[in-house]
This record gives C-alpha cells, structure tokens and sequence, in this order.
C-alpha cells in the first residue's frame, strides 16, 4: 500500500491506495493551518491511522501535497502564503517518516494535482499537460514528455502569479496576478467589490445559476482570464491540454463556456485547439497523485491502465 496525503489551507485529505493507485480507503480532516506544521502533520496523521488500522497490506511509502513553495529534495516547506503559521521552514518528511516507518516524499500541491490526473484521472497517459487548480489561490504545474517539469527553481507552471490581468493585489504581495480574478477567495471578492454583499465562491456561483447579473460577471472574468494563461502557457512552451481541478471547478457550468468562448477569440499560436478537461478525481487527486509520485520514486513498475 501507499499512502497519499493532501495538507490543504482549510482541509486534509488522506487516502490509502493500491500499487496501481485504486484508492483502498479514504478520509479527510480540517487542517489546523494556523497551529504550526507538527499540528498540521498530525493532523492527517491522525485521519490516517483508522485507515491504516483497517485495510489490509504492507505500507511501502507515502506522498504528501502540501501547499507553498517546497524543497522536495529535502522534504521541507520553503515558502507558505498568509493563510499558515509554522509552516515554511517545516520539516514534513521527517515527521512523516518518523510516524509511520516508511520513506515520505513531498511535492507542491499542484504538482501532485497533475500527478494524479495523469497517472489515474482525466488526462491518463498524457505526455504534455497544463495542470490548474483553482482554490483558495490559483496553482499551475506542467507535465512535458511524460514527465513532470518542475523548472530549475521549482517553479515552472504557476501561472496564478502571472502578471497582466488588470492592478488588484493579490496575495502573494504582488498584483494583478491571475489569482486576482480566479481563485475562490478572489472571486467573493470580486462579487463583495460590485455588490457590496460579502459571498462564498459557491454562493456567487448559486446566485450566477439564478441569473444574478454580478455573479454571472465574475465568473465571465474568472474564465476569460483563465484563458489568457492558458494562451500564454500554450505560446510558450507549446502545451495544449489542460486540465482543470480545485473546489472553484465544481462550478464547471460557468467557468467552462467562459473560457472556451475567450479561446475561440484568441486562439494557441500554433493554431491547435486547446484541449480543455475537467479533473477526474474530484477531491482526492493531490492525495492520489501524492501517492503516484511516491510510487515512482519508490521504483514501483507503472501499471498500464485501458
């Protein structure tokens, strides 16, 4: 068995899965985000110990996706947004390790995303793959030549923190990031600045379904600037499937004719149409793809799937 750990801002998600990745037993937990990295660890420790306890195997490994900037080499959380305290710095494979007696790998959230996707969900076997998640913020990871590409500092595919999508702050400092339109944060935001009302995500997409003319108005923002990266992403480095996951996503409804309607204005370069797609594995992908990188790292041989 190998385990997959998602530690998110508002909730951790264990699962417990097969060699060949089919999830054995899963839970979740709410992530103590602002009581340090050993209370978040513990945290999906805990949620995974009646799992462990019940479903019947040998632990060989385990993954975590974590949010942040990561050092994956060496385990630890480098960078962390406003939403955690204790958490840069925090050594998450060691604790990991220590707890459950098998060797833990740790990537950026998003990453793990894409491994999941690709490895067991909606893009399986895809060699090239743009990988979004809109959340609390917006992430991006790519997957080029059948692997992961991480970039030399990490940070390649984050595209939540391009620049050129109008002068609101986001918040990583900067301003006018993607994240600024398209998170879930963002998006009540968005919905509180012209209605003075203060929603959820899922509320302005409840009231955009009753034709609430604002709410319509900022999911149209959100995917027409999803678009546009999508757009920048595909120019330069020449990827045109995307998929597209995250709690925003469960208003696929709105986002979708959005942004299919902003690419049909402006086109990838290479004159290839964007395959645009709906993560398959809803909220256990970062878990899953944890798992799926831990495999690799592991040497454990891939399964073909159908």
């Amino acid at each position: 068995m190998i385990v997959g750990i998602d530690i998110g801002g508002t909730t951790t998600q264990v699962v417990v899965c097969s060699d060949d990745l089919t999830v054995l037993d899963g839970a979740e937990a709410a992530t103590p985000a602002l009581e340090g990295g050993r209370a978040m660890v513990g945290a999906a420790l805990d949620a995974l110990a009646p799992l462990l306890a019940r479903t019947p195997g040998r632990l060989v490994g385990a993954g975590i996706g974590a949010a942040g900037v990561v050092d994956s080499v060496n385990g630890r959380i480098l960078v962390a947004s406003d939403s955690f305290r204790g958490w840069a710095g925090f050594a998450v494979t060691a604790a990991v390790e220590e707890a459950l007696g098998v060797p833990a790998f740790l990537d950026n959230d998003v990453n793990a995303f894409l491994y999941g996707e690709v490895c067991a969900g909606a893009v399986r076997g895809e060699a090239d793959v743009l990988g979004m998640t809109l959340g609390t913020g917006v992430g991006g990871a790519l997957w080029t030549n059948g692997a992961l590409f991480p970039g030399p500092h990490g940070a390649a595919g984050e595209i939540g923190h391009i620049p050129g999508f109008g002068d609101l702050p986001c918040s990583c400092g900067g301003r006018g990031h993607l994240e600024t339109l398209a998170s879930g944060r963002s998006i009540g935001a968005r919905y509180a600045d012209r209605t003075g009302r203060r929603l959820t995500a899922r509320e302005v997409a409840e009231a955009a379904t009753q034709a609430d003319e604002d709410a319509l108005a900022v999911y149209r923002a959100a995917g027409t600037g999803i678009a546009h990266a999508i757009v920048i992403t595909a120019g330069v480095v020449d990827i045109t499937t995307v998929v597209v996951g995250g709690g925003v996503s469960r208003a696929w409804h709105l986002l979708e004719p959005a942004i299919l309607s902003a690419l049909a204005v402006e086109p990838p370069v290479s004159g290839h149409p964007i395959r645009l797609v709906r993560a398959a594995l809803a909220s256990d992908a970062v878990a899953v793809g944890a798992a799926a990188r831990a495999r690799r790292e592991l040497g454990t041989e891939m399964r073909a799937t159908a």
